[in-house]
């Protein structure tokens, strides 16, 4: 009888161990309802009146920390950038199944993209300073570990977020963590001063990022069963399911190269 109830002891510890462990990384504990998570992520990726006002301040900043070189502006930028919440707002769109606003919030991240590099390709066509600083430099040259910042800044941004008190304290880390803006403005200087290499580096390195922020947003939506506003058949998810698998494989493919020369060249 003592080896069977040192068994069952054995087991509960085990059960208990297990729980424990489950509430550690719950996603579910302190969640915020649906509609508080639609509804925070949806105004944060408004691409009008005040979210358009404090991007164009964005914009001059980076294009300013850029030009001087100075860390401490290009991270205030990144802080007040509010590209990140129209990223948030696609997933969210993407995991309801409202195609419509995904496609409405798609077009507005187009249109923060178009405006964000013409503003600060003038800005680097007015400024007298043209030399390339370290911090423009730093910008071009993405790499597989930018893709693995992106990703883990995605499942933090959207964790944040979706909390029932919102983690404030999260995002501005995430968004330095995971720069947005200063990409879009070292495009401006390349496209101003001409130079295509620095151009694909930086479009590049803003693509990983925009992406990877996307992705992981979407599977912590996925995880979290955000409700369909629209009824889709299954064959059209895995289908979708497909499409983003062989995005991400392209999307890897030039930084799984690079990470590759820079060990055959140690």
């Amino acid at each position: 009888m003592k080896p069977e109830n040192d068994n069952k002891n054995n087991i509960e510890e085990k059960d208990s161990f297990k729980d424990i462990l489950r509430r550690t990384f719950s996603l579910s504990e302190d969640v915020a309802t649906h509609d508080e998570i639609r509804d925070r992520l949806i105004a944060g990726g408004k691409i009008t009146g005040t979210n358009m006002l404090v991007m164009l301040c964005a914009i001059m900043i980076a294009s300013i920390g850029l030009n001087t070189g100075s860390t401490a502006v290009i991270i205030g930028a990144m802080l007040i950038s509010p590209i990140m919440g129209t990223i948030l707002a696609t997933a969210f769109c993407v995991e309801s199944a409202n195609f419509l606003s995904a496609r409405r919030h798609l077009l507005g991240f187009a249109l923060q993209i178009i405006i964000s590099v013409g503003a600060s390709t003038i800005f680097f066509l007015i400024t007298p300073v043209k030399e390339p600083t370290a911090e423009l430099i730093a910008r071009t040259n993405p790499g597989f570990f930018d893709v693995l910042i992106a990703t883990f800044g995605g499942f933090a941004g959207i964790i944040g977020q979706t909390r029932s008190d919102k983690a404030n304290n999260i995002i501005p880390g995430v968004a330095i963590a995971t720069a947005l803006m200063p990409p879009l403005c070292t495009c401006g200087y390349s496209i101003a001063n001409t130079n295509w290499h620095m151009l694909s580096g930086a479009a590049y390195l803003f693509l990983i990022n925009a992406y990877f922020i996307f992705l992981s947003s979407s599977v912590i939506l996925s995880i979290l069963k955000i409700p369909k506003t629209h009824d889709v058949s299954e064959a059209r998810w895995r289908k979708m399911r497909r499409y983003m698998a062989v995005a991400t494989v392209i999307i890897l493919i030039p930084s799984i190269i690079f990470i590759i020369q820079i060990a055959m060249a140690k």
